[in-house]
């Protein structure tokens, strides 16, 4: 009989798809795990900072003023899903130095700044976002970053 296992790899991006669906973006919804030793450390997804309306209730001013995808990352009122992922370990003490993110999408350069300043050594994503400066800072920091073509991914209705 053959191993029907997934990877670690494929385990935790299923995870992390799991995780999106939690996530009140209106325009994509994208998940997080922090993992080291191949232990789960934290999760995050991408929506509005805790005690703040989400853009379910107040709109998408991205959206509204038409702004492509991966730029103007400031006028969103949503925190993005790696970043609540590495808040979340601060919150709980726990450490992310030499750890792995995995994320249903491409770091933006935001979220890369944070994932090289937490000390993560490697990041995996499923599906790809247009943002060359965070490409261009995981290189010169040295980060490995893999993306996984054939991993579980969210269904039309979450993303």
């Amino acid at each position: 009989m053959e191993d029907m296992r997934p990877g670690w790899d494929e385990y935790f991006m299923s995870i992390a798809a799991v995780v999106s669906s939690r996530s009140t973006c209106l325009r994509r919804k994208v998940g997080a795990v922090v993992v080291r030793d191949r232990q789960i450390v934290s999760t995050g997804y991408n929506g509005a900072p805790k005690g703040t309306p989400h853009c379910s209730e107040t709109g998408c001013l991205r959206e509204k003023m038409e702004v492509p995808s991966g730029e103007r990352h400031e006028i969103c009122r949503g925190s993005h899903a790696e970043v609540n992922a590495i808040a979340q370990a601060a919150a709980m003490g726990s450490s992310t130095s030499g750890s792995m993110i995995y994320c249903t999408h491409e770091p933006c350069s935001f979220c890369t700044k944070a994932i090289i300043n937490a000390g993560i050594k490697r990041i995996v994503f499923v599906n790809s976002y247009p943002d060359t400066i965070g490409c261009l800072l995981r290189e010169e920091a040295g980060i490995d970053a893999t993306r996984l073509p054939d991993c579980p991914r969210p269904s039309p209705e979450e993303r």
